[in-house]
């Protein structure tokens, strides 16, 4: 099988604007991003995005990216238009473009997955949550699984409730995803359903149509940049720990 990475970079966001393009010591986010994704097992990466300050910014770093449409709502929907235009790929690895500390392995899990089970439709990875403040930090979001690691139900709500406390059970569900290629082009086109809308969370609508999603453990925790403050958070830890692009 081939593997396409594809990382989803909007220009606009409302709580930091021109987020891809953020300095972090020295390099733009968005190449933070892609540089550590092309140290995974992927045979290509590529930037999908719908502004042309980001186009022109991974082109000056060397990167390969795409134009996409202004009018996706979400990254899934961006993800199944670059799929309509690039078709050599057996599976898509959906990146964030805001998480610039993330770790080659993770993306090699997924890719793995997908090797191990010739079935799979879809994959993502989950994180072990320790602290009880996390657990019930709705802006955390938890992850139930069955006993071979398949998605019972994603949640920002404590779940499972803790009727008899038990700290083993909680996961931090990490975003990133592997797809099929035909399953991300049909996922896309589903109507969005009931608890996706009540929970703002886009992989229920997957559940909710009667597919599975692999959940794999990780023991890699990136930071996600939604805040100025998380972003002077992976300044110093980038600064503090030496770590190179």
């Amino acid at each position: 099988m081939k593997f396409l990475g594809v990382i989803p970079a909007r220009y606009e966001s409302t709580r930091l604007p021109k987020k891809p393009l953020k300095d972090i010591c020295g390099h733009p986010m968005i190449e933070w991003v892609y540089k550590r994704a092309l140290k995974s097992n992927l045979d290509r990466v590529v930037v999908a995005t719908d502004s042309k300050e980001v186009y022109e910014a991974v082109k000056k770093f060397g990167g390969d990216v795409v134009l996409t449409s202004k009018n996706h709502l979400n990254g899934t929907s961006r993800i199944a238009e670059v799929c309509q235009n690039i078709k050599d790929y057996d599976v898509v690895i959906n990146i964030q473009g805001d998480e610039p500390l993330i770790e080659a392995e993770m993306i090699n899990a997924l890719i793995d997955s997908f090797e191990k089970e010739k079935e799979l439709k879809m994959s993502t990875l989950k994180h072990k949550l320790i602290k009880k403040e996390d657990i019930e930090n709705p802006n955390f979001v938890k992850v139930v699984t069955d006993k071979n690691d398949y998605a019972i139900y994603f949640s920002r709500s404590v779940i499972p409730y803790p009727r008899n406390e038990n700290l083993d059970l909680y996961y931090k569900h990490v975003g990133i995803y592997g797809y099929k290629r035909d399953f991300v082009l049909e996922y896309s086109q589903l109507e969005s359903t009931p608890l996706e809308n009540s929970e703002s969370l886009e992989q229920l609508r997957v559940l909710e149509n009667g597919y599975k999603i692999k959940v794999l453990e990780t023991k890699f925790e990136v930071i996600g940049v939604d805040t100025q403050d998380e972003l002077d958070k992976v300044r110093l830890h980038i600064k503090e720990k030496g770590i190179k692009i």
